[in-house]
């Protein structure tokens, strides 16, 4: 049985077929961090999670790349405006690489503890400054890329496939960006930047062969991936939302200057909803990860992202956790009940849950389908079991196996109650979060009644403990 991936490319699914046998290349689209993930973040992070893992319990050795973006990204996401680390350095006075590494840091926390493994290699974009020059430069010599005062741009014209993902011509992309692409020192309004000339007093800057400056946001992902995993890779994924300019952009200068595939299969994620409003900071519903996991456990915000189909949207509602909750704890029951069992005589046939699971996650990953087969599963094991006869032996073992292997090690939304790790784990990140929330609010009313002393020693404290407390804007914030 095949797997088949839906490729954003070609508007198909597809037979997947590496371009190395046995061997994966997958790059996915990491966070710009300059402030908390979110549950749009782990919607994307959440889902390209399973195909890894998918990939893997099939046998494939799966090289993973993972980018942290930490400088060029603009606030716009095109050319104009400023960069979004920057920006929050401003914010918060302190140093734009303060704010990277923090929010790093935060980013991994949180994707921790949904229980997503870490890629094999996280690079960051200021990590990898001479290979985007040298990509640049490439395009350059090429005819593929121009410099004017300073700034360098990808000439669009030059490169007859632009728009072949996300199906824009350059027309389209003249006056999708119109508001923005007007400056004459364009040869055409759809060029994007490939390096910015950095202004005076930008903290963030590097020489080049075209002057001091730093790249455009769209370099660092095309020179990581190829230098990681070759010109031509096998799976790139992303947010829907990146389709357009940064994937197209991607593929345009990557096959410019390589003049060979840049990528096999697309994969792009769809976009959360709250309330069946599109979530954005500036319209008020934005949910940060680290305020959701105070009131759900994070393997319940796992379980409801995966409910839906990674290419569809997710709608966010408290009901909807809720639902999933109480779903979740009757799966994790029927788990633990089937590893306490004693043997009896009975049996149940567990071959047709395990080619339909296997069916489900090779028709482009469909979790839903798997989850709703995992539930299936759940309620012939919980009559076996009530049964006067039970299960024997060899069916235990067969159930235990198959909610092992696709609701612990695929899926990751089931807990090994063996050992009870996980829920453990899980009550002592609850109880942290609340004793902290009550420290943050002592220390907060130490400090509005000028008792500095006391509020000093919170955090000293627990700064020696290996916890960090941070004043913004937005109220006091702690990492570990």
């Amino acid at each position: 049985m095949s797997l088949w991936i839906y490729n954003s490319l070609n508007r198909v699914k597809e037979e997947f077929i590496p371009l190395q046998d046995g061997v994966v290349t997958m790059y996915v689209c990491g966070p710009t961090v300059y402030g908390h993930a979110h549950l749009g973040h782990a919607k994307s992070y959440v889902s390209f999670d399973v195909v890894a893992k998918w990939l893997r319990h099939s046998g494939y050795r799966v090289k993973y790349i993972q980018n942290i973006t930490d400088v060029g990204h603009l606030t716009d996401d095109a050319d104009e405006g400023e960069d979004k680390i920057a920006r929050q350095a401003r914010k918060e006075r302190i140093d734009p690489m303060e704010i990277a590494q923090y929010y790093t840091r935060s980013y991994y926390e949180d994707m921790d503890r949904l229980g997503i493994d870490r890629p094999n290699i996280a690079p960051t974009a200021t990590g990898h400054i001479p290979d985007q020059v040298n990509l640049i430069s490439t395009l350059v010599e090429k005819g593929h890329a121009y410099e004017v005062n300073g700034n360098v741009y990808f000439s669009v014209e030059s490169f007859k496939e632009y728009g072949k993902l996300s199906g824009r011509t350059t027309e389209e992309a003249r006056q999708s960006g119109g508001r923005v692409e007007t400056r004459s020192e364009k040869r055409h309004p759809a060029d994007f930047a490939l390096w910015k000339k950095a202004e005076p007093g930008h903290l963030m800057k590097w020489d080049s062969p075209w002057g001091s400056g730093y790249p455009g946001w769209h370099a660092e992902c095309s020179a990581m991936a190829m230098k990681y995993l070759g010109e031509t890779i096998d799976i790139h994924g992303g947010g829907m939302e990146n389709k357009f300019p940064h994937h197209e952009c991607e593929i345009a200068q990557s096959e410019a200057a390589t003049g060979k595939p840049y990528v096999r299969y697309w994969m792009h994620n769809n976009m959360v909803t709250v309330n069946g409003t599109k979530m954005g900071k500036s319209l008020g519903n934005f949910i940060n990860l680290k305020d959701i996991f105070k009131r759900f456990a994070p393997v319940v915000i796992r379980f409801f992202i995966l409910q839906s189909h990674y290419r569809s949207p997710l709608d966010f509602s408290e009901t909807a956790i809720d639902a999933s909750r109480t779903g979740l704890e009757k799966l994790q029951d029927t788990w633990t009940r089937l590893q306490q069992a004693a043997p009896g005589s009975g049996e149940i046939e567990t071959r047709p849950f395990q080619e339909r699971l296997t069916e489900a996650m090779n028709d482009d990953f469909n979790t839903p389908i798997a989850i709703a087969v995992l539930f299936d599963l759940a309620k012939a094991v919980n009559a076996a079991i009530a049964a006067p006869s039970g299960l024997n032996q060899d069916s235990l073992d067969r159930c235990i196996s198959l909610f092992r292997s696709f609701g612990e090690d695929v899926l990751g939304i089931l807990q090994n109650p063996a050992t009870e790790k996980g829920k453990a784990d899980n009550e002592d990140e609850e109880t942290l979060d609340t004793v902290m929330n009550l420290l943050i609010d002592i220390r907060s009313r130490a400090r509005s009644g000028k008792d500095y002393e006391l509020s000093d020693l919170i955090r000293d404290k627990l700064a020696k403990a290996g916890i960090t407390m941070k004043d913004t804007r937005e109220g006091t914030e702690w990492s570990r």
